[in-house]
């Protein structure tokens, strides 16, 4: 699933910050008050958070939503997204 791309990514930033904020699973599950479950869920592509839960994310790393949406092929996420009408 193309859309499925924009989670992975999510997910690839998500531990790209945590080990740069020398964060075990765990300790970030400590911080923003989800389950270390959880955080292995988006780590892995596997949930599609909301909003609030990434305004929280971006909150413990102490950097901004759009810098948190940064991804390495951001360009690719909005070609590649499909919408329902294209299906």
């Amino acid at each position: 699933m193309v859309n499925g791309f924009i989670l992975s990514e999510f997910g690839d930033r998500v531990r790209q910050l945590r080990i740069e904020h020398k964060l075990s699973q765990e300790e970030l599950a400590f911080k923003s008050g989800f389950h270390r479950t959880y955080i292995g869920m988006i780590e892995r592509g596997e949930r599609n958070i909301s909003l609030t839960n990434i305004v929280v994310f971006a909150k413990v790393f102490e950097i901004s939503i759009d810098e948190l949406l940064k991804f390495n092929k951001a360009k690719d996420l909005v070609l590649k997204y499909q919408l329902k009408t294209e299906e």
